[in-house]
């Protein structure tokens, strides 16, 4: 009886452990090109292969700490995300991953706030791998290849590297603060703005 008890919490433990968005991406293992080279021998011939981050080849502002740190795509296309009567405005890119999530719209995500994000699990879509990455940039909207879940990331940018799976597919236009004071699980309206 003593061990179906332990065998049940350990089980309710790891899938609190996946549910949760903002505190289980960095402790799963991924398996990225990079980390395939690696585990080949091929990195020691080759000493700078390093691992994709948010921020490389990014657009960046950093002057203002209140707004994202991404600046928006000026060829993106402008989306409206309502968590409750709480208007939460993006831009997404022309990823292929951005792509196939506006080919959705309009659609109803359900999404719950952790740690750094407000994430949910949502549809998979097609990616492209040179797209993947680790971490963020505060203000950004990923789609996390692990579950996969569809996340809007508010903080933590600094310490975020750790986590991987990431797929960038846009960023918020409104004050980070707008999505960071909100609380509990909304069933959020996404849909096209007016261009």
């Amino acid at each position: 009886m003593k061990k179906v008890f332990i065998a049940i919490i350990l089980t309710a433990a790891i899938i609190i452990t996946f549910a949760a968005c903002g505190s289980s991406r960095g402790n799963e293992s991924t398996n990225t090109s990079a980390d395939a080279v690696s585990d080949t021998g091929a990195a020691a011939e080759n000493n700078t292969l390093q691992k994709r981050v948010a921020k490389d080849g990014a657009d960046m502002q950093t002057a203002d700490k209140s707004m994202p740190t991404r600046i928006p795509p000026e060829n993106g296309t402008k989306i409206n995300m309502y968590f409750g009567d709480k208007l939460i405005t993006g831009v997404l890119n022309n990823s292929t991953t951005a792509k196939a999530f506006i080919a959705k719209l309009p659609m109803t995500q359900q999404m719950s706030r952790y740690a750094h994000d407000f994430c949910g699990v949502t549809d998979e879509l097609p990616h492209n791998e040179n797209d993947v990455h680790y971490g963020w940039l505060n203000g950004d909207i990923d789609y996390a290849l692990n579950a996969p879940y569809f996340t809007i990331l508010f903080e933590d940018e600094e310490n975020s590297e750790q986590y991987g799976d990431q797929v960038n597919i846009g960023v918020i236009t409104c004050p980070i603060e707008d999505i960071a004071s909100l609380e509990g699980t909304y069933d959020v309206r996404i849909e096209l703005a007016e261009q």
